[in-house]
């Protein structure tokens, strides 16, 4: 789960989902969350999931574990139940940032980029300094540029500024569907 990478399938755009937090927790709480992370490394995340869900039961006011959940629920390509869940974490932690982060990601999965640009605003205001979301929110800004003079080009194909624009965002962003991203504790506590 530390090395966690997401294929995103919109164009053009790298999107950073964060898997590990900053949360602060009690040795035993850590030590067993820390094992069901193991799991998770290890490509056992229906049985994370269980163990977790059974952790959340007997502690519902963790915020790691709820962050948890989110990261493995997307990371087994369940991304309304992780939406659910990272709502759920914004809703009791609202000073959290890193879980709007990640709604804002699996928003952009879906294509609802203003939805994203909200999340990643909200992060932004409860953690002005985090660099994540800093640079997720220009990714969503460049997709949508992107989508804007696209739609400026079907309006009008001999547009040029519009297609000199468009292709100078694709050049920033690289070609291709290949948006991955790559997280990791460091990008969690920036």
């Amino acid at each position: 789960m530390n090395n966690f990478i997401a294929s995103l399938t919109p164009t053009i755009t790298r999107f950073v989902l964060v898997v590990s937090t900053s949360f602060t927790l009690s040795i035993a709480h850590a030590d067993e969350l820390k094992d069901i992370s193991q799991l998770a490394d290890q490509g056992q995340t229906s049985v994370a999931l269980d163990k977790v869900n059974t952790y959340i039961a007997a502690n519902p006011k963790n915020a790691q574990a709820l962050f948890m959940k989110g990261v493995l629920l997307a990371e087994q390509g369940r991304r309304d139940d992780a939406i659910k869940t990272f709502t759920e974490v914004t809703e009791k932690f609202p000073n959290l940032p890193e879980p709007y982060n990640n709604l804002a990601v699996l928003y952009a999965d879906q294509g609802q980029f203003d939805k994203a640009r909200k999340a990643l605003e909200t992060a932004i205001k409860t953690h002005p300094s985090y660099a994540t979301a800093h640079e997720n929110l220009g990714d969503i800004y460049a997709r949508m540029a992107s989508d804007a003079y696209d739609k400026a080009l079907q309006l009008d194909p001999s547009n040029a500024r519009a297609q000199g624009k468009l292709s100078l965002i694709k050049n920033l962003f690289g070609t291709g569907n290949k948006t991955t991203s790559a997280a990791s504790k460091d990008a969690a506590k920036k």
